[in-house]
């Protein structure tokens, strides 16, 4: 099934205890100092995943970030925005690494709380350029706001988390008025790059294994925002680097997994149609029928003769 990280992952990769607030009617909310967990962080490889979860990152560093068919370098200091809805690769390129960053979910900063709509946001648009080049004044000052964060976390007063969260939207505002940081590779490596996630965000739905799961992306579209960009440019790229359409590849998996699964389960028809998306078993028999020349029944019929 298609991964998702979530906070108890992230919190387990730093190896911390899980926060009491995590899934409370509050949101949640936590930042991190960048150097005092950069051990933690670089365990592991960071797999190109959705997080389940905003990020906001203030970087002091040399690193790369890969966006579907951008890769971005950043040499010196830089504002990161990550959103749940676009997954992403962040590698740093050396050991001397310094800043903050902060985590929350949706909830935290909804839209009877902070009248934000987050998803709506252009730092958090599919296609867009999350990462913020940033100068030497930028950085002090917003390093001044997330220590000034850091330090109200660890308070007792009362209403921290309101104040706390006019200071997040004060980091969005600083955000919305600095210019991204340009991707500096395209062309070739970038097809075959977003070839490659593309595959790779199809075949982790696979296999079936019960019949309650359930493929969650079935179409060009689903996959197109999944990785950020824009459906017809996912359809070129892959006639280039496979010379079959998305559609046609996403079809193809699903078919074959049909075929599996009516070989080598006692699944009825309609468990099988629901598992693999489908909303009526009609439209489902039509699929298995165009594909196979046959009705599912009757294939596994022959196949069990």
């Amino acid at each position: 099934m298609d991964n998702l990280f979530t906070l108890r992952d992230f919190y387990g990769k730093l190896s911390l205890p899980i926060p009491e607030n995590i899934g409370k009617d509050i949101g949640h909310f936590n930042v991190f100092n960048i150097a005092e967990y950069r051990t933690r962080l670089s365990k592991g490889e960071m797999r190109y995943d959705r997080r389940s979860y905003f990020k906001i990152s203030l970087i002091n560093g040399k690193n790369r970030a890969e966006y579907a068919d951008k890769v971005i370098h950043i040499e010196n200091k830089a504002l990161l925005f990550a959103s749940p809805r676009i997954p992403y690769n962040y590698v740093p390129q050396d050991e001397d690494q310094s800043g903050y960053f902060c985590v929350f979910t949706e909830n935290f900063l909804s839209k009877d709380k902070s009248g934000i709509i987050l998803e709506k946001l252009p730092l958090f648009q599919p296609g867009g350029y999350p990462i913020l080049n940033i100068s030497e004044e930028n950085y002090e000052e917003l390093e001044h706001l997330f220590k000034k964060i850091d330090r109200e976390l660890s308070s007792d007063y009362p209403f921290k988390f309101d104040l706390i969260r006019a200071y997040v939207i004060e980091l969005l505002h600083m955000g919305q008025k600095l210019h991204p940081v340009q991707p500096v590779e395209n062309g070739k490596n970038a097809a075959i790059r977003i070839t490659d996630m593309f595959v790779e965000l199809l075949e982790r739905q696979f296999p079936i294994n019960t019949p309650a799961q359930r493929l969650l992306l079935k179409t060009a579209n689903d996959f197109a925002e999944r990785l950020a960009v824009h459906a017809n440019h996912l359809n070129k790229v892959l006639k280039e680097t496979t010379g079959s359409t998305t559609t046609a590849i996403i079809h193809a998996r699903i078919f074959e997994e049909a075929k599996i699964l009516l070989n080598n389960t006692d699944w009825n028809i309609s468990e099988i149609a629901f598992s693999l998306g489908f909303e009526e078993v009609a439209h489902f028999s039509n699929f298995f029928k165009k594909h196979a020349q046959l009705s599912p029944l009757k294939f596994r019929s022959a196949v069990k003769v």
